[in-house]
């Protein structure tokens, strides 16, 4: 069987040589006659691939050494609650850049174990920018403060980041290792793996280790960095088979040249892209220029109402799947993460004229 360009916004498509290599390991991994699923956790086997694992994505991410990585389970969406939990350290208030839903959701979590200050919010324009920096409200007393880099749903991304003097947090979960990027600039990242990264089930969490150890009354230890990191994130028993294939997509991204190289082949693909839909006027994105996300490319047709079904028909007709937009704002989206091959986004191009031709 064929397999398809898959645009889905995760779980997402993965690369080739990755799920070659997982299924040629899937029965029996190097010679312990068993498959990673059926490991012990705490056995010689998968500690040696948990290991590998870290030295990877440090590697790949030049993530420094005051820096504790650690794999959790919950996705970013334990996240927005767990975070709050260790890094109010004391405080009271934390500030939130609304740039999107997932941002709208993070804030929402966060009330419940802090005051939430929206430092700005672009949900009054639907979403299809960035703030200016200019107009941003900060508290200087707040703990940290909080951005969604890459809103999936909406297709903003920042392309630059603040800084002041506060912590900055940042869920990266549909961006993560997409590009180059300074982990020095922020307190703590995190990151749900099924969109970049590897398969549904593991949360990748990088945390500077100043900011844990001071968690609020109350706290599970199983959301506590301290006690994660002091466990070697086996507290409890961790998702085996996600932490070994994300493993292997970092073991790639080295292959394919390090973070730079997929960072500029990102990059092309979503130029193509942003370059087709600009330049004709059946299809349109709503976001600025500027902040538009290289990651997902939301586009609307002019009669979404006739035309939506019958694209999403044609396009799995043509091996193109996943390309509907999510539920809260309908139309159409590419997601072009990093296993997604340029010859994909070609791919989508020719079906996306070809339909705009015979409709237009």
């Amino acid at each position: 069987m064929a397999r398809i360009f898959n645009f889905s916004a995760g779980p997402a498509t993965l690369p080739e040589p990755v799920l070659a290599q997982v299924r040629e390991e899937l029965l029996d991994w190097r010679g312990t006659g068993m498959s990673v699923m059926e490991m012990s956790h705490r056995d010689k086997p998968f500690m040696s691939i948990a290991t590998d694992c870290e030295k990877n994505v440090r590697e790949v991410l030049d993530i420094p050494a005051n820096y504790k990585v650690l794999f959790m389970q919950g996705g970013a969406t334990a996240q927005f609650g767990i975070a709050p939990q260790n890094l109010l350290r004391g405080r009271t208030t934390a500030d939130y850049l609304l740039t999107g839903d997932w941002g709208k959701k993070a804030a929402k979590e966060a009330g419940k174990f802090a005051k939430v200050g929206i430092a700005a919010s672009s949900e009054g324009d639907k979403f299809t920018h960035i703030p200016d920096p200019a107009g941003w409200t900060l508290n200087p007393e707040a703990a940290y403060l909080h951005l969604t880099s890459n809103e999936t749903i909406h297709g903003v991304q920042f392309r630059h980041f603040p800084s002041g003097t506060a912590p900055l947090v940042a869920d990266m979960s549909s961006d993560i290792a997409c590009r180059p990027l300074d982990v020095r600039q922020f307190g703590l990242i995190y990151a749900g793996a099924q969109k970049n990264i590897g398969p549904a089930g593991l949360t990748l969490v990088i945390v500077r280790e100043d900011l844990i150890g001071s968690v609020l009354p109350g706290t599970l230890s199983i959301h506590d960095y301290r006690a994660v990191a002091e466990n070697e994130s086996m507290l409890n028993t961790p998702s085996t088979f996600s932490w070994y294939v994300c493993g292997l997509v970092f073991q790639w991204i080295k292959a394919e040249g390090g973070i730079a190289a997929i960072g500029a082949r990102n990059e092309r693909k979503a130029q193509a892209l942003y370059d087709y839909i600009d330049g004709q006027d059946f299809y349109r994105n709503p976001v600025r220029k500027a902040d538009r996300s290289i990651m997902n490319v939301p586009f609307t047709l002019p009669q979404p109402e006739t035309q939506d079904a019958e694209f999403l028909k044609g396009a799995v007709a043509a091996g193109l799947s996943g390309l509907k937009g999510h539920r809260a704002v309908g139309g159409m989206r590419a997601s072009i993460y990093n296993a997604m091959p340029e010859a994909g986004v070609a791919a989508l191009i020719d079906y996306m004229k070809e339909f705009a031709r015979t409709r237009g």
